[in-house]
């Protein structure tokens, strides 16, 4: 569970894929408009996609010689679910000694 939570948040905790991110909840998008407003190189823009669609978030499909991108629901109602159950209380103490 780990290694799919460790996906999640390195997808999560960049500027530029922050920025990707924005950009797809519009719906799908091909690389060469998500390029535009962001300072990346095509090269550095594949790093990013390969991230997020590593976490699961992001999906793609090849179009020609260009990829299209879209937030995947599942991968995103996945990433939702995670964050909840990470975050969700404890009803017990792992502690022993404070269990009385």
């Amino acid at each position: 569970m780990h290694e799919e939570a460790v996906k999640v948040f390195k997808a999560l905790a960049d500027p530029k894929r922050l920025a990707i991110l924005e950009q797809l909840r519009s719906g799908e998008k091909c690389a060469c408009v998500l390029l535009e407003p962001l300072d990346l190189s095509q090269s550095g823009l594949s790093y990013h996609m390969r991230v997020l669609c590593d976490s699961g978030i992001v999906a793609s499909r090849q179009e020609g010689k260009w990829t299209h991108y879209w937030i995947d629901p599942e991968g995103r109602a996945k990433a939702v679910a995670l964050i909840g159950e990470l975050t969700a209380p404890v009803t017990e103490s792992s502690c022993r000694s404070c269990r009385g």
